[in-house]
């Protein structure tokens, strides 16, 4: 709408007005002569120059530049693990194991680095381990470190995703819904002893 009122100014200050050129000398009424001086000035040189309404002002002075400010823009993946659903258990005492038959499980070095994409769930195991469940059906014992306590991890954790997409020992902050953060200091694949 402003460039079309520029437009539609400058043509007006092409064409004279239908009252002609100013001529000093012309007799007219006072009041039509104080208003026509209102309308027009005269240059150094002496000429007389007609001037534009004061509503044209906002068009023909130079527009502001706008002002330029840097946006940044940021992605920020966060992950949650839940923790591994378990049956339903309608009789506590029915679905208890004999400590016997309770499998047993050899501890075996592995990476530092686990993929995020990978876990399927999590259980709190001890005082300051974490059982991770493998979608591929492994089983992956993470300690943490001795300051942070298992417990704090019962509904999960969150974990934010790193550029390689990977869980690194020493690096990784695992949040908890409590407000805990602990780093992961080791990690072992744990492996069903057959019987």
């Amino acid at each position: 709408m402003n460039s079309l009122a520029a437009i539609l100014a400058s043509f007006g200050l092409l064409f004279p007005t239908a009252g002609g050129p100013y001529r000093p000398e012309a007799s007219e009424d006072a009041g039509a002569r104080l208003t026509e001086q209102a309308a027009l000035a005269e240059t150094p040189e002496g000429r007389a120059v007609r001037l534009l309404p004061a509503a044209y002002l906002p068009l023909l002075t130079p527009q502001q530049t706008p002002t330029v400010e840097q946006v940044r823009i940021e992605r920020r993946v966060i992950i949650r693990i839940s923790p591994r659903a378990g049956p339903m258990r309608q009789n506590l005492t029915a679905t208890m194991v004999p400590r016997s038959s309770q499998p047993r499980y050899l501890e075996r070095p592995m990476g530092d680095c686990l993929p995020v994409q990978s876990i399927a769930g999590v259980q709190a195991e001890g005082s300051n381990r974490l059982l991770l469940f493998l979608r591929d059906r492994r089983l992956i014992s993470a300690t943490l470190e001795k300051a942070c306590s298992a417990r704090d991890f019962y509904s999960g954790f969150y974990v934010e995703n790193s550029s390689d997409g990977q869980l690194c020992v020493d690096r990784d902050q695992l949040h908890a819904r409590s407000g805990a953060k602990c780093e992961v200091a080791r990690m072992s694949q744990l492996i069903r002893v057959a019987e």
